[in-house]
């Protein structure tokens, strides 16, 4: 859960299944830790924006409920009119959707998308040279391909073979209707399924100030949706559930993952997503970077972080709430092995993955606690986007599955804009054009740089030939100055 994004709680993942255990009267079912959001949640990824995966989602589709839907978040707090080369995908990355269907903690089924980027006019800095209406345009100036391949049981096929990449929207009049292009990026997969790949609306919804001292020490900082406004690049697929379950076993585990080559040309782990928050809230510093390189089924090395979670002892420590005795074995549950009952595969192997149940029925008034609300649709089975992992995190942390019901949360219960109703079902992005909260003023393009004070209206400005005249002085002076400061730092030849 991961805007200034990949600071979310990986906290989320543990309150689940406390929830669940409270709703469901299943007093033997142990709550685990789910990881997931995770904004700039780890030091050296945190300076790999275009790698860095933020939230992941599975769900079994509302519309189409034959059918699983798999989304995953990159590239966090996306400023929408951060031009002019806006957020285009790593042409040198791959961004995997990852499937566990046989509960080993390893991927059976990957859909790996991978892109590449082109501008028609290298000769312009515009992403756009005009008006864009449709995918081809030409005054689309930048465009990115994208090529989807599943990989099941070692062997690769190409899926969607040259996708169209929904742009950054750049603005209004840039691009009067976003829909049209948002379509364009949606493409049949062999089977009944779809794929996509653009930008959205960031659907994470939370007030990070949670790393202000929990809150300001004294829970006066909560109720803004810190990701307001911001954007993420989303992908994803929706595939038939009988083309991921096996064996009929119905839970399935998903993680997402981000691979490059590193210096020796072998392709290795840079990011990785299951649950919301584990990396950003759970993983101490030292292990953030280890746990983004790793994978599901070394997660046993994580343990400890999970059954003496850090977080109850600053609750305790800022607000009074008792911590929970440990070890938690009630949050191991959905941090590595699922929720008997619930989303538990048969025969598994503990690994940090988002389980869901793909046979659990859709609900038709879904609660936005999931498990812990009483809907056995949402986290920590499986995570629809209306779920508020934060919320449920911090409340299982603080002992909600063992004995110590509680209400935390953070105000913010819903995302700023609303979900779509069908593939991809993410809202669509923010705007350039549109300005963001802060002091601004209506102007004139030809009179806002008019120095303060100085009179407007006709007659007022200089002519054109001497405003030209001193601008030209004015460059040829500084040109001169910058000739004469290199001369003077270049180094003597030796």
């Amino acid at each position: 859960m991961t805007r200034p994004h990949r600071q979310r709680a990986r906290a989320t993942a543990l309150i689940g299944a406390g929830a669940l255990l409270a709703t469901t009267g299943f007093a033997t079912l142990a709550a685990s830790p789910a990881s997931a959001s995770s904004h700039r949640e780890a030091p050296l990824i945190a300076g790999m924006p275009q790698d860095d995966a933020t939230d992941t989602y599975a769900f079994r589709s509302p519309d189409k409920p034959d059918t699983v839907t798999l989304l995953g978040n990159w590239l966090p707090f996306q400023d929408p009119s951060g031009g002019p080369n806006f957020y285009p995908w790593d042409d040198n990355a791959a961004y995997d959707l990852n499937i566990d269907n046989n509960g080993d903690a390893k991927a059976d089924i990957t859909y790996r998308f991978t892109f590449v980027g082109k501008y028609k006019n290298p000769g312009t800095f515009l992403y756009n040279t005009g008006q864009v209406t449709d995918k081809n345009d030409p005054d689309l100036n930048y465009t990115q391909r994208y090529i989807v391949r599943k990989i099941e049981n070692g062997k690769s096929s190409v899926v969607v073979r040259e996708g169209f990449t929904a742009p950054s929207y750049v603005g209004a009049a840039s691009m009067p209707n976003y829909w049209t292009l948002r379509g364009q990026a949606r493409h049949s997969m062999p089977g009944g399924g779809l794929a996509f790949a653009g930008q959205a609306d960031d659907p994470f919804f939370a007030d990070l100030r949670v790393f202000d001292l929990l809150y300001g020490g004294n829970l006066s900082e909560v109720g803004h949706d810190t990701l307001n406004g911001y954007n993420v690049n989303t992908l994803g697929v929706q595939v038939p559930i009988s083309e991921v379950t096996k064996g009929g076993e119905p839970v399935i585990g998903v993680w997402t993952s981000t691979i490059k080559k590193n210096a020796s040309g072998k392709w290795v782990s840079v990011s990785r997503l299951g649950n919301p928050l584990v990396n950003e809230v759970v993983i101490p510093s030292k292990d953030k970077d280890a746990f983004n390189a790793s994978s599901p089924s070394g997660d046993g090395q994580f343990l400890n972080y999970v059954t003496k979670p850090e977080l109850p002892t600053l609750l305790q420590a800022i607000y009074g709430l008792k911590a929970p005795a440990t070890p938690r074995n009630d949050l191991v549950s959905v941090f590595l092995t699922g929720v008997k009952g619930l989303n538990q595969p048969a025969n598994v192997v503990p690994g940090e993955e988002l389980r869901l149940n793909t046979s659990t029925p859709v609900t038709a008034s879904p609660n936005r606690l999931g498990v812990l609300g009483g809907d056995l649709q949402g986290f920590p089975n499986g995570r629809r986007l209306g779920d508020d992992v934060l919320d449920i995190s911090l409340q299982a942390v603080a002992g909600e599955l063992v004995g110590s019901p509680n209400d935390l949360g953070d105000g913010v219960n819903a995302n700023d804009k609303a979900f779509d109703t069908a593939f991809p079902y993410v809202a669509a992005p923010n705007s350039g054009s549109t300005v963001r909260p802060g002091p601004s003023g209506m102007t004139s393009l030809l009179s806002g740089g008019k120095p303060d004070g100085s009179p407007s209206g006709p007659g007022s400005s200089l002519p054109v030939g001497v405003a030209g005249l001193g601008l030209l002085t004015l460059v040829a002076g500084g040109a001169l100055a910058l000739t004469a400061r290199r001369r003077q730092s270049a180094p003597a030849a030796a």
